[in-house]
């Protein structure tokens, strides 16, 4: 059984892994993007979220900021040395570290996220699938959420609640656009070695349908 959640926010940014010095966000939400933002609003390690389709309801538009951010990464292997005894500073001085960036961003945005839940081995006998469908529906009537669902990334928080069920109507509906390569998802399946999926993105008629598409790592 699926479910259909509707998300919008002023302001999202699903950025593309290859612009490294300004942030540039894809043309349309990601399906990473997509099942993080269903996973604050229910996790369970019991369950992995399947993103199915994602109807873009608002034209593509696109704008530009700039953004003070710290260009400095707290490091887990100096975190490591001091819990051992040696010397470092287990904080970010943002003073001496902070810069502007340039941003490209989606302005507007506005999407129902069609999507599933399998049942992992990780789930314990008194998990299925009717108790956790009843689970999403209610945190979804509620508005609930483990933490606020954000657009691409924190900054831009997402506004959620389940789809009235009304006909859906896209912004592109005689139109088929062909994306180009979009990140799929993180093969997290070797922790050694976690690795990028993407796949052929193709919006036909608003929607992107990722039922049977082709990934590549």
């Amino acid at each position: 059984m699926g479910f259909m959640v509707e998300v919008w926010g002023k302001y999202a940014l699903f950025t593309r892994p290859e612009m490294k010095v300004e942030r540039v966000s894809y043309d349309v939400m990601t399906p990473s993007a997509a099942r993080g933002l269903l996973e604050a609003i229910y996790w369970h390690p019991g369950i992995q979220w399947v993103v199915d389709k994602i109807y873009v309801l608002n034209p593509i538009r696109f704008t530009n900021i700039r953004r003070n951010e710290v260009s400095a990464k707290a490091s887990a292997s100096k975190a490591r040395s001091v819990m051992t005894g040696g010397k470092g500073e287990l904080y970010l001085c943002t003073q001496e570290c902070i810069q502007q960036r340039a941003s490209m961003l989606l302005e507007d945005v506005h999407y129902v996220i069609e999507a599933h839940f399998v049942i992992t081995e990780k789930a314990s006998p008194e998990d299925n699938h009717g108790k956790i469908t009843d689970i999403v529906h209610r945190r979804l009537k509620k508005g609930q959420c483990y933490h606020q669902p954000y657009l691409g990334t924190r900054e831009f928080p997402a506004n959620f609640r389940e789809w009235s069920g009304e006909e859906l109507k896209t912004a592109y509906p005689n139109d088929r656009r062909d994306l180009g390569f979009m990140l799929y998802d993180m093969d997290y399946s070797d922790p050694e070695n976690i690795r990028p999926q993407f796949f052929r993105a193709v919006l036909d008629s608003g929607v992107l349908n990722l039922t049977d598409c082709e990934v590549f790592t």
